[in-house]
């Protein structure tokens, strides 16, 4: 699994370098969509099939799952690493994720993140503000 974060800048073609830690994780592909926050989830081919299969699963009668699958699916977009490890976003993800100049590209639990600086740091003071309830860090950490 993929962690840490690093500081990069799209360049002016939509390109952002994928941190080389992390290019081992999405070596074989992967697929850019809009994640929640406004940020963009970047994930693994075998990840994404299984989201994909997961979506497929959810009932078409329920207005939220269809509304979940329109906002998540719709936007996806395969991507490929460049010879310079850089994934081209798409313009409209760039423009959902307000993506350009300096960015962050995080890992997270089975994908990775790429977040506009500014909206990074906002949702990293708002989590330091507001830390995690005491139940789920014993959970967590035991």
């Amino acid at each position: 699994m993929p962690f840490g974060e690093f500081q990069y800048a799209v360049d002016d073609k939509g390109r952002v370098i994928v941190p080389p830690a992390f290019r081992d994780f999405v070596e074989d592909g992967m697929v850019v969509t809009r994640g929640m926050e406004g940020c963009l989830y970047v994930f693994p081919l075998a990840a994404w099939q299984r989201i994909e299969t997961r979506l497929t699963e959810l009932p078409l009668t329920d207005p939220e799952a269809r509304n979940f699958v329109r906002f998540f699916y719709s936007g996806a977009s395969k991507a490929r690493l460049d010879s310079a490890g850089r994934i081209t976003l798409p313009g409209t993800l760039r423009t959902f994720a307000e993506i350009e100049g300096n960015v962050v590209v995080a890992g997270a639990p089975n994908r990775l993140e790429v977040w506009n600086e500014a909206r990074w740091l906002t949702n990293l003071n708002a989590v330091q503000a507001q830390p995690p309830a005491p139940d789920l860090l014993r959970e967590l950490v035991g």
